[in-house]
């Protein structure tokens, strides 16, 4: 157990989702392999996941701005594929083709040790997610998945994405919890950084091969107050569940 982790506080463990119990990359490069057996489906995937990032920090500028509505990420992913597909010079597909593409990320296999872990997780606390996936997607993937959630939480309802700490503070407060009684469990260090400095307890899960086999993440611990496991499963052994 990390020195300065109080497991006696906890109540809540709040997951991040895609690359954490998810698997992205291996759901969305099959289904690429399938839609554009054209294309370099591995780096197809690579670049739709490369424009996340840059279309949230817009959404967000924009509503600082006082321009708009909060955008959901299936819309963001939507925008991003168009994007792709031109600069992989794919023309075919109809816009009936695009959006059911574009759910693939509604359609993502769980990690093979996520559904077991999860449900040993849930006995002893609430489970939740905390994704920045719309509550459509989060929850027609959990359905699909059998991914066992108390709750399903996401950047839509805080109308902010991670790493805004509206959606860490935001969990303590749908619970009317201290944020000290929540854990964020995620494979992405800057997002645990964040919860931290909202006053969350945090558990890092390895997953050496979110971006796939030909680029393996360096997983190796840091020094934190973090949890240290290399999956959900050894997430609940730490946890005694």
């Amino acid at each position: 157990m990390s020195e300065g982790f109080d497991q006696s506080l906890l109540k809540v463990i709040a997951f991040d989702v895609f690359g954490t119990v998810v698997d992205w990359h291996g759901g969305i490069e099959a289904e690429v392999k399938q839609v554009l057996p054209e294309v370099d489906a591995d780096a197809f995937a690579m670049a739709w996941r490369a424009g996340y990032q840059p279309a949230m920090r817009g959404v967000m500028e924009r509503l600082a701005a006082g321009e708009g509505g909060f955008t959901l990420v299936d819309e963001l992913h939507l925008a991003i594929l168009e994007d792709v597909l031109l600069e992989f010079k794919v023309d075919r597909l109809d816009k009936t083709q695009k959006r059911d593409l574009n759910r693939a990320w509604h359609r993502l296999p769980a990690w093979p040790d996520a559904v077991e872990g999860l449900t040993r997780l849930k006995r002893k606390f609430t489970i939740c997610t905390l994704s920045n996936g719309n509550i459509g997607l989060l929850t027609e993937m959990a359905k699909r998945a059998g991914l066992p959630w108390d709750c399903v939480l996401s950047a839509e309802v805080f109308k902010a994405y991670k790493p805004d700490p509206r959606t860490y503070l935001g969990v303590a407060g749908v619970f009317d919890l201290g944020p000290s009684e929540v854990l964020l469990a995620a494979a992405h260090h800057d997002d645990l950084e964040a919860a931290r400095s909202c006053g969350l307890q945090t558990g890092y899960i390895e997953r050496p091969l979110e971006f796939g086999r030909k680029r393996p993440k360096d997983v190796s611990p840091r020094p934190d107050n973090t949890l240290h496991a290399r999956d959900i499963n050894g997430l609940a052994d730490l946890l005694g569940c």
